[in-house]
């Protein structure tokens, strides 16, 4: 009984052992999505990156821990390469149409891996361009600065005592200096073991039924959330199109199964992927698992994350950081730097408490080197973000 009780505890970053699991999670997904950045360019194939991404996963995370064999590890998302007006969760199977990047294409990139059920997850934006040095302009500039100068001000914002609705505000404000629009209606979400989509949440652009529905919260010490700003050119409206869905995630629900193929898959992802999300090239048989999947889904047994788009002719841009909420400040577990000379935009932020809240240094008492506040530019505040989660390959070798 005693046994159970303690099973039944919620692990949290209190214990310095999560907050190493947590940190060498971001760290993963931070090298691989640098390598995958690195991969965009006119010609390349998404599926491929696809695939090189999820393969990244995997083999990092089976690298840490091992002595401990059961501990679980691996995918927490699989690599999606979202582009332009398609807003999230383009991740073709092996049996899927593929897509081959164009000059000029605005890419999303969006990840991540667990160590224990903890789970670290990243979004990065970047553009497809055969000159690196070229600088983006118009609209494509307008939308990237954006979110990232929207993502920066949420960061700044989520620490214990705040409201959510706090963040759903300045996103919202810091979108419209750009002339852009939030994508209605998504989510950031708390993170907890073995759970991606935790209780408390922050919504973006809500209409009038979810501004009345979406439950108010204040972020508490010891928490840990997935900030994920996506801002669209046009209306912020997503819509489902004829595109596939091949990320799924099993639910809590129970059902007597009737086919054999829905049995297999749901036997599959229990011993493999538990609640984490996955993606139908994980099977060996993908045509065998999308038939599995119909009953599944039927039944409630395992969820869809829609291909969401917003109009042909919009752009949407995204950025998404793992965040633990520490007693000595907030501590940015993934991430890239972000260099926002490459944008150039006819618009800044103009509301003073905007620009002061993203000028200003994320709160971290324990950070060595703390990134020093630039003048106010065009594009809005300091040039680059801090790498995080530095201190993790230290964790590493410990954790070896």
């Amino acid at each position: 009984m005693a046994a159970t009780e303690e099973k039944d505890v919620e692990k949290t970053i209190s214990e310095d052992i999560v907050v190493t699991k947590y940190k060498l999670a971001g760290e993963i997904v931070n090298r691989t999505l640098k390598v995958l950045l690195s991969e965009v360019a006119p010609g390349k194939s998404v599926k491929e990156i696809c695939e090189k991404g999820d393969q990244l996963l995997l083999d990092e995370t089976s690298k840490v821990f091992k002595k401990e064999k059961d501990i679980k590890k691996g995918i927490a998302f699989p690599t999606c390469l979202s582009v332009n007006n398609c807003i999230c969760h383009f991740s073709p199977t092996k049996n899927d149409p593929d897509y081959v990047l164009k000059e000029g294409d605005v890419v999303k990139i969006d990840l991540g891996a667990h160590i224990d059920g903890f789970i670290a997850v990243a979004a990065h934006t970047v553009v497809a361009k055969s000159d690196a040095t070229s600088k983006v302009t118009g609209r494509k500039s307008d939308v990237i600065l954006a979110t990232y100068w929207a993502s920066q001000a949420a960061l700044r914002l989520l620490k214990p005592g705040t409201g959510n609705y706090a963040i759903t505000d300045a996103v919202q404000k810091i979108a419209s200096e750009y002339k852009c629009k939030p994508i209605e209606g998504m989510l950031s979400h708390q993170l907890k073991q073995g759970k991606i989509d935790g209780e408390k949440t922050i919504i973006q652009n809500p209409n009038e039924a979810q501004r009345k529905e979406h439950e108010k919260c204040e972020f508490a010490l010891h928490e840990v959330y997935a900030i994920d700003v996506l801002i669209s050119t046009g209306e912020g409206v997503g819509r489902e199109k004829d595109t596939k869905v091949s990320i799924f995630k099993k639910t809590d629900e129970n059902y007597q199964l009737k086919l054999k193929a829905s049995r297999a898959l749901i036997t599959e992802v229990r011993n493999k992927h538990g609640n984490m999300p996955f993606n139908l090239r994980h099977f060996e048989e993908e045509t065998k698992a999308r038939m599995g999947v119909v009953e599944c889904i039927s039944h409630k047994m395992i969820e869809p994350f829609q291909v969401l788009y917003e109009k042909p002719s919009e752009i949407v841009a995204q950025f998404k950081f793992t965040v633990l909420l520490m007693p000595s400040g907030i501590n940015l577990v993934t991430g890239l730097p972000f260099d926002v000379n490459q944008y150039e935009s006819e618009n800044n932020i103009l509301d003073a408490e905007m620009k002061d809240l993203v000028l200003s240094e994320i709160p971290n008492k324990s950070a060595k080197h703390k990134a020093k506040k630039n003048a106010a530019n065009k594009g809005g505040a300091s040039n680059t973000t801090t790498t995080p989660a530095a201190d993790a390959k230290q964790d590493a070798k410990a954790a070896k």
